[in-house]
Formats: structure tokens, sequence, C-alpha cells
């Protein structure tokens, strides 16, 4: 301090020295304008920040880029949450702190969407045999009355009810899946399959990656696109955030926390039960089935998901639904490259589409991605019992 007052007194009579030093403006004596228009800027990006926009016109006094400008360079205002959030938030929490206990009874959940009859029981039979103990199966069959060829399906039908694509009904089929499922506390793992699934690799294989994962497999990824974050519905505000809305395959393998969390949530759900459908705003077609997931876990697990889902599926004609295999697509050749692929692509909605690639990692090691393949037509039943026994066993 002794230092800076000798050369605040050693400028000031240096100062006095100079010629019309007696004239000079004192530092204290600012202009009144700089001072009011600093104010003026000042209080205008406070009341900003405070006070949402409803109309962008003011703002481009500032900038050309009108209010996006400057909420871009703001600092994101903290959201107090209401109570059902902080509610669902600690609940949930306390969910995903139980222990995770794998005994030599765990069992892995074969869940099975499906409007009717499994084409492919005969194929998963040779899969599920010699391993009993080791699964169970469900199946939620929205319109027809299973006819079964395995003795593992039999009598394992759920209540169930109808499924329209898109919408609400397929999500609570998959959490009327998950909540008879975890009715058996042996079930660890929880697996959501189609009726054109099959297995690409063997039990075994099967068993280890799963029930020995730290995550959970939940597909999920940012679209900023039309068909991503195009489809978050105002309505989901504040609860929903734009940014927080993600994208990914419904077909799933996961954890037994989360199972618990997923058939427990009540707040987040009802969002998409209510407005992620056709309809609720303007042009937006929200399919919950694609988003309901990957946002519900970006949001309070993004850490305890892959964001890939272990089920292979060919989006590559670029049509509203899969390439569905034929007799002569199944190949060993096929069967190789699908077991083979260690990346996952993701494709945006945006423009043109930009195209990005993650590896698959397992517990921190790079590993092919995929135990699962849909859509496989209920012909190439006796080319893939023909194939995938000797392919498993092999591999």
């Amino acid at each position: 301090m002794k230092a800076v007052k000798g050369w605040l007194l050693g400028r000031t009579s240096y100062m006095q020295s100079l010629p019309g030093a007696r004239h000079h403006r004192s530092p204290s004596k600012k202009p009144v304008w700089i001072v009011a228009v600093v104010s003026l800027i000042t209080m205008f990006v406070i009341g900003a920040y405070m006070f949402p926009h409803h109309r962008n016109s003011a703002c481009y006094m500032f900038s050309s880029n009108g209010c996006k400008a400057l909420t871009d360079w703001l600092p994101p205002s903290s959201r107090e949450f209401s109570d059902d959030e902080i509610a669902a938030r600690v609940v949930i929490s306390e969910m995903l702190s139980s222990p995770r206990v794998i005994k030599k009874t765990s069992k892995i959940a074969f869940m099975f969407l499906t409007p009717g009859t499994l084409p492919f029981e005969k194929l998963w039979d040779l899969f599920f045999e010699g391993h009993e103990g080791k699964f169970s199966v469900y199946i939620h069959a929205s319109k027809d009355t299973p006819v079964h060829t395995s003795r593992y399906f039999l009598n394992r039908e759920i209540r169930s009810d109808e499924v329209v694509w898109g919408r609400i009904s397929m999500i609570d089929a998959e959490r009327r899946l998950l909540t008879n499922a975890l009715r058996d506390p042996e079930n660890q793992q929880f697996v959501l399959l189609s009726d054109s699934c099959v297995p690409l690799r063997s039990f075994e294989y099967m068993y280890n990656y799963m029930m020995y994962s730290n995550v959970s497999y939940v597909d999920c990824f940012d679209d900023p696109g039309p068909h991503g974050t195009g489809r978050h519905m105002d309505h989901m505000l504040p609860e929903i955030p734009k940014e927080d809305f993600r994208k990914g395959a419904q077909w799933f393998s996961m954890k037994r926390q989360h199972a618990v969390i997923t058939v427990a949530d009540s707040l987040y759900y009802s969002k998409f039960r209510d407005y992620c459908r056709p309809g609720v705003e303007r042009n937006k077609n929200c399919i919950a089935d694609e988003h309901y997931l990957p946002t519900f876990f970006h949001m309070l697990d993004p850490s305890g998901v892959a964001n890939w889902t272990v089920t292979y599926v060919d989006w590559s004609e670029k049509k509203w639904h899969p390439r569905t295999y034929m007799p002569n697509d199944v190949t060993h050749e096929l069967l190789k490259n699908l077991t083979s692929i260690d990346a996952v692509s993701r494709v945006t909605s945006e423009g043109t589409g930009e195209v990005t690639w993650t590896p698959c990692m397992w517990n921190g090691i790079k590993r092919p991605c995929y135990l699962f393949g849909r859509k496989f037509h209920a012909t190439t039943l006796h080319k893939l019992i023909a194939l995938v026994s000797n392919y498993t066993s092999m591999s």
C-alpha cells in the first residue's frame, strides 16, 4: 500500500507541474452521457435476462442477430424445480443408488413385443436350450393370441392391450412388460425384442455381455433436425427443455435399477403421454417410442447408459421403416458382418443428414456392438436355424 500511495502522490505532483494542469478534468467527474448510456445498456441486459423476451424487435437495437445473440452471450439462467420435479429426482436418485447384485441365479428377462405369434420361436428355442434358470420370457401380444412351438414360450403371455406405432401405447406396452418382469427378483437384466428379432451370438456370450456391463443399452443421440429436436413440444416445458430432447431406437437392454425408475416415472411420462403425438403443435409429429426413454435417461442418468442399442437394424434405405431381410439376404457373410460392427453410425435429419460414428465401448474396452438383429422376415426361419446355430458356436 505504501508503494501504491507513493506512486499516486508522485503522479499527482507531476500532473500539477504540467502547463494547464489546473484545467484538467477530475477523474471522478466523468461525462454524464457515458454514465447514462452504460446504465441504459446494463438495465436492458439485466431485464432481458430476468424477463424472457416475447418480442424480438428491441433486441435488434444492439445486434443484427436479434435476441439470440444476447442470450447466447449471457450465462444460462438456472430454473427452480417444481415440487413434483424435486420429488421425482430424489426418488430416482435413491433407486439408482441401490447396489446391483449379480448372483449365480440372476436371470435376463427377454420381453417380446409382438402383434401375435412369434415366427422365430424355434430359433429362440435352440438359443435358450441348456440355459434354463438363466433367463425368463414375457410376451406382450397386442392383437392375436400366439400359437407356440417352443416350451419356453408356453403360458408366458402377460395382459396386453392395443399398440399403435408411434403413439404412447407403445411405451405403455414396454412398461407393462417391465412391470411383469420386475415381479421376479432374480431378473437383473431386461431386453426388449420384437417379433422380427433374432439372436446373433451364443447365449453365453450374450449373458456375460449384458449381465456384467456397467451401463444399460439405451439408444440416445442429439438430432437437431426436424425429426429430432424439431419434434419437441412447447407444452412439455419447463420439465423437458428442448436442449435435453433426444432420439433413439426403442429396443433396449437395461439393468434392474433402470427398469424400476422407468415403470415408476409418472412426471416425465405424462408429458409424452399428453403431448408427444401428431396434431398438438403445428406440423410436428412427435413419436413417443423414439423420444421418451432417450430423453428420460439423458436428463436423469446420462452416464448410466451407453447411448446405443445392442439390437442391429439397417436404415440404409432411408425410409420410414428399416430394411427387411429376406431369405436370399441371409448368409454366413451377413452374420459375420453384423457381429463384427464395432461402431454405431448416427444420421441427423438436418439438411442432407450429418453422419457421425461412435465406437462401442464395453466397460472401457472396444467391443462389437450387436447381440441381436432385426428386421428378419418370417420366411428366413429355416435358413437362420441352419446358419445361426453353427455360426454362434464358432463365434
